[in-house]
């Protein structure tokens, strides 16, 4: 999620810094208040609850004060405040993101979004949540998956590419492109994705109650760390024996486009050499006239 929101930065600064300083402190903050909240569950009524829903329920029995039972009308208020607000800015925005990438001509954020809040729906997400375990191990899962794309992302970025990228490149399929690959896929990187993914397989089989060697459940209990190591490695590996042409041998975060942007200007006949006016190119870019004195 993280992108979509930090591609609006107006430098990488804005991005960085404020990841940096908000998510570990937020996400120790409720991981503590979680384990705390259990932790006083298990001293109050002999058992670890760990659903606040479930918390909330036991609050009420008895004959609860008016108090109390307002007390627990404004937490769940919360919550289903807080739960509109994460799917919406955590889920709703990044689907749309990416489904308006895939096809942007049939489809914007605002569809994407209501595309996945069908598709939540039905996957019937509350079967998750029936118990903590079935939680716990979808979790894990999607750990797997996206470990997986992790190792080829940034190996094919700061390995691979090093830094450069072609902006213009990912708006058209000519044969030259840096994205063309083979016929618009890339298959060293959806190798190295299927390699990332299989290492953890096994465990995974394992955490749904099937028997599997103890080798596959430890390396299981670290399927981030696996999936992202294998993934990365094997596309390494694969782009050293089977070469891209648009590979880097320096370092620099550079759009290598820039040369197309910088010819986009072009001097107007009816002023003198040093004033440029604006052009608006086959590919729909407008730039803004530059005048100097």
């Amino acid at each position: 999620n993280a992108p979509d929101f930090g591609s609006r930065a107006r430098r990488p600064s804005d991005a960085v810094m404020s990841q940096m300083l908000s998510i570990p402190i937020v996400f120790a903050l409720v991981s503590f208040i979680g384990i705390i909240v259990s932790s006083s569950s298990q001293a109050i009524y002999g058992e670890a609850i760990w659903s606040p829903m479930d918390l909330l329920g036991r609050f009420l029995d008895g004959s609860p004060t008016h108090a109390t039972r307002f007390g627990v009308w404004f937490i769940a208020a919360a919550f289903a405040l807080a739960t509109v607000g994460t799917n919406i800015s955590a889920n709703s925005i990044s689907a749309g993101c990416d489904l308006t990438a895939l096809f942007p001509r049939f489809i914007n954020i605002r569809r994407g979004g209501y595309i996945a809040a069908v598709v939540g729906l039905c996957m019937c997400p509350w079967n998750l949540l029936k118990s903590s375990n079935n939680f716990t191990t979808y979790l894990s899962a999607y750990t797997i998956f996206l470990s997986a794309i992790a190792g080829v992302m940034i190996t094919d970025y700061y390995v691979i590419h090093k830094g450069h990228y072609r902006v213009k490149d990912l708006y058209h399929t000519d044969n030259d492109g840096w994205y063309k690959y083979s016929r618009g896929f890339n298959i060293r990187a959806y190798a190295a994705y299927v390699a990332g993914i299989l290492i953890n397989v096994v465990g995974f089989a394992g955490a749904t109650g099937r028997d599997v060697p103890l080798a596959a459940t430890r390396i299981y209990s670290m399927s981030f760390f696996t999936g992202i190591s294998v993934s990365a490695v094997v596309y390494w590996a694969l782009n050293l024996l089977f070469p891209t042409h648009d590979a880097s041998r320096t370092f620099k975060e550079v759009d290598e486009s820039a040369d197309l942007r910088d010819s986009l200007y072009v001097d107007h006949p009816d002023v003198g050499s040093d004033e440029k006016l604006e052009k608006e190119t086959d590919i729909g870019v407008r730039e803004v006239s530059i005048c100097s004195t």
